[in-house]
């Protein structure tokens, strides 16, 4: 057998593994829409769930899952933005450096359930938080990190060592080239990561858990007070996250109707997944053209 047909069967082999792996993905998402998007109305997505009658909705899940979600952005960003800074634009390559990313690397590839119950004893119990949102948000803030700081990290170091010359050429400051020169040109990567980092955070179920609680005490959305418990905008509430609504939904089985409302959740959650990374797609693109154009 001669080094081409080798090599087409090579590329065969990797094209229908691609394939499968595509199509077993396509099923998956399949199902879960073809099972949840008849459920999904617009009475599904504005009413309170209910635990021993049918008919429940989900909005009280849904939107504890953006605000713990924006709570959790506006933490991480600003401390992985600095860290990644640091390593790309500062830090020299040395053993402590090293050591910096060896643990970055360690703390991206923890089970989401260790997290949680490190959340559990430190956030709930030891500092007194409570099951709360602000709990929840700790939680996926330390979840967050190792990925944003990274994926940030990355954008920084893909813009070439030229535009970084040609600002200290000019006289602008070391602090003031990466400001004004990198940061700049590496925004459609950074805005990238986080949405995408916004996804991940959003379908988390298993951190939560432990931390922002599985109940959702109903909320008055017309109390602005933030000491209130019935106040949307109270972090020391507990939180019930769409993803964690799904998963009790199917470990408690009290839901007369608990299938269609737990494949009406699970498609919102999908679409909402999708969307975050659609979303990302699309800014990132626009960001870069406008960029490279200007």
């Amino acid at each position: 057998m001669n080094a081409k047909k080798i090599d087409k069967i090579a590329v065969g082999f990797l094209y229908a593994m691609a394939g499968v792996i595509v199509l077993i993905l396509f099923s998956l998402l399949a199902f879960i829409l073809w099972r949840g998007i008849p459920q999904i109305s617009w009475e599904f997505l504005t009413t309170p769930s209910k635990s021993f009658q049918p008919g429940g909705g989900i909005v009280i899940q849904l939107y504890n899952s953006f605000y713990l979600l924006i709570l959790t952005m506006l933490i991480s960003t600003p401390i992985s933005l600095g860290a990644a800074i640091y390593l790309s634009e500062y830090a020299k390559k040395n053993l402590f450096t090293d050591f910096i990313r060896t643990i970055i690397e360690v703390l991206s590839s923890l089970p989401s359930v260790v997290v949680g119950l490190f959340g559990f004893l430190v956030f709930v119990l030891q500092w007194g938080l409570g099951f709360s949102i602000l709990s929840g948000a700790m939680a996926l803030t330390l979840f967050n990190l190792p990925l944003l700081t990274r994926t940030i990290e990355d954008s920084l170091r893909a813009i070439p060592l030229t535009q970084r010359e040609a600002g200290l050429a000019l006289g602008l400051s070391r602090w003031e080239t990466v400001n004004l020169v990198v940061l700049p040109a590496a925004l459609p990567g950074i805005l990238t990561g986080m949405i995408l980092a916004a996804g991940r955070i959003f379908g988390e179920a298993a951190a939560l858990i432990y931390t922002a609680g599985q109940s959702a005490p109903a909320l008055d959305f017309t109390n602005w007070n933030p000491l209130s418990i019935s106040s949307p905008l109270n972090v020391m509430r507990p939180a019930e996250t769409l993803a964690v609504h799904i998963w009790k939904i199917n470990s408690e089985g009290v839901m007369p109707d608990g299938a269609k409302v737990s494949a009406g959740a699970s498609a919102v959650l999908i679409i909402s997944v999708l969307l975050f990374n659609l979303i990302a797609r699309y800014l990132g693109k626009k960001l870069q053209k406008k960029i490279t154009a200007g």
